[in-house]
């Protein structure tokens, strides 16, 4: 990972949105969480843009300026010309006055380094035989081309950036000098620490911003101007060529911006497309002042910035002092990082696992983050993507099993929207309703199927209905009902249980009891008859010995 971008863990949410959004595919995804892939990224700065979530930070170097402004050395900044862009209103005087406050010792304009830079392109194409030329000002190009475009390092101009140029210029002017440059570049910092001795801290617009406001400190709105200074143009698309006289005989003079133009570009340099071309590239559409860090969280404006900076630019070069050609020299070395390429059959087997069994089958829907879904197979392959990334491979995964339980229930569903519209009805359903296809119903009311008062009670009170036991007279079955209302997705959903067996069971047992209880009742009829008979009989033999014994009795006394 790159020193000076780095990842958030906690706050990564696995969108998906800095691979779909960097432009070299630079980002690996393992356990839902994007790793940064230091030997492919270009330090674009796209991811930490785009980012929902804040989850990319850039490390901030305000510390490690505080402490050289500690120590008794001078410490001299390097603002970036984009700065007029960024603090509206404010020139280069009111910025050395409030950056003086904070303790530097003096601040300059990169642009100075710029017009050396410009000078030396210009000799360069008078005196150099060079085929195409390319500008080397924007770090994110120079690491493009020596990443993905090796064969086009011939044409990357052996030059110091204006960043660079110009803190050498102060460290030779102003003896054991500290130099800090300020722009709006998370790529510059990289730069600053790969080649060393030449910029010791790189502060953004935004780390600036931030530590003025800690010091309460107000940059005052004066603007200046001076005639001499048209290399302000630099940090805008062309704004290089504005500054060249563009005499090279038989030159074509280009400027291009955004990533993606200036790979095209690249590619037709190598192809052998391109020729007797001087051409400048700036990885930021707009150039510098669509920087990933012109303050990221305001709203972009590139026609009034690109207007601010032509205002602030003067029409004659920046007096400086050349320095040797020598001293303007830079290597740029090829860049190692591709990983070793798939075969066929490592592909082919991870396009069948992600469901892509044909051409037909592969969207190229880039929801992954991947133009085509062969790009993402070679990505799992190398272990920098996984196969959940594919978003129609788990909306299909996910319909499956879901279509699989909805198919196998032995219980009815039926799912209609809000306007009582049958949006999904399975066999079981149809089996209870006797329906005989799914598309005969669907789309339709539900009351041409069933009685909807059910349905429209949840919809009215927003209560669940649940094992609610209902006779479908027209289908002469007896079901137990539950209806679930899912205010989320705004559907009703039905579920049918067929309880007629049941509830004919249960009838035939009624059945039988109510006939045992009449037998019981006519048995205890008849059994009570039988008892008052035999208790009328017992009654009537009573009575006629109590007559013969009263007679006997008498005649006893009678005697």
């Amino acid at each position: 990972m790159p020193n000076c971008l780095t990842l958030k863990k906690s706050n990564c949410k696995n969108c998906y949105k800095c691979i779909r959004h960097c432009p070299v595919k630079s980002i690996r995804f393992s356990g839902n969480q994007a790793h940064i892939i230091g030997n492919e990224c270009i330090l674009c700065g796209e991811c930490f843009v785009v980012c929902p979530q804040n989850a990319k930070q850039i490390v901030d170097e305000t510390e490690k300026a505080k402490v050289f402004l500690q120590d008794s050395e001078p410490v001299v900044v390097s603002l970036a010309p984009s700065f007029v862009a960024n603090y509206e209103g404010v020139g280069i005087g009111a910025m050395r006055d409030a950056l003086k406050q904070l303790g530097f010792y003096d601040v300059e304009e990169t642009a100075i380094g710029a017009t050396m830079v410009k000078n030396e392109y210009e000799r360069i194409l008078k005196e150099e035989d060079r085929d195409v030329l390319i500008s080397s000002c924007c770090h994110s190009v120079n690491l493009l081309i020596q990443k993905y475009f090796p064969n086009s390092l011939e044409y990357l101009a052996d030059v110091v950036s204006p960043m660079q140029a110009h803190c050498k210029d102060i460290k030779k002017r102003i003896p054991n000098a500290k130099t800090v440059f300020i722009g709006p570049c998370v790529a510059k910092k990289d730069e600053a620490e790969h080649y060393e001795g030449i910029v010791d801290a790189v502060l953004t617009f935004e780390e600036l911003t931030r530590w003025l406001k800690e010091e309460n400190i107000e940059i005052r709105q004066e603007m200046d101007s001076k005639q001499e200074s048209r290399a302000r143009f630099f940090p805008t698309t062309g704004g290089v060529l504005k500054t060249m006289a563009q005499d090279a005989p038989g030159y074509t003079y280009i400027a291009l911006d955004g990533i993606d133009n200036c790979m095209q570009a690249l590619r037709d340099i190598e192809t052998g497309k391109i020729h007797k071309c001087f051409i400048e590239m700036s990885a930021c559409v707009g150039g510098c002042i669509g920087g990933p860090v012109m303050e990221k969280y305001q709203r972009s404006e590139p026609i009034k910035d690109y207007i601010t900076v032509a205002k602030f630019a003067g029409e004659k070069d920046f007096e400086v002092t050349q320095p040797k050609a020598s001293d303007l020299k830079k290597q740029f070395e090829f860049i190692e990082h591709r990983l070793q390429q798939p075969s066929e059959q490592e592909i082919y087997s991870v396009l069948r696992q992600m469901g892509k069994f044909k051409p037909t089958d592969e969207l190229d829907c880039g929801s992954c983050g991947y133009n085509t879904c062969r790009e993402k197979a070679i990505a799992i392959c190398q272990g920098k993507a996984e196969i959940s990334m594919c978003l129609p491979f788990l909306k299909d995964k996910a319909e499956s099993f879901s279509d699989t339980i909805v198919k196998n229930t032995p219980n009815g569903l039926v799912v209609l929207n809000e306007n009582l519209e049958v949006q999904q009805i399975n066999e079981a359903a149809r089996n209870i309703m006797n329906i005989r296809s799914s598309t005969d119903i669907l789309g339709d009311s539900v009351v041409r199927i069933m009685d909807p008062i059910v349905f429209t009670e949840v919809l009215r009170t927003g209560t669940d209905v649940r094992g609610r036991r209902t006779y479908l007279a027209e289908y002469r079955r007896y079901i137990e009902q539950s209806v679930i209302y899912d205010k989320e997705s705004h559907l009703l959903v039905g579920i049918m249980r067929d309880v007629t067996d049941e509830e004919a069971e249960r009838e035939k047992k009624e059945k039988i009891s109510r006939q045992t209880i009449e037998v019981a009742d006519k048995v205890v009829d008849k059994q009570m008859r039988i008892v008052q008979e035999i208790a009328s009989l017992l009654g009537e033999t009573a009575a006629e010995t109590k007559i013969a014994l009263s007679k006997l009795k008498e005649s006893i006394s009678d005697e």
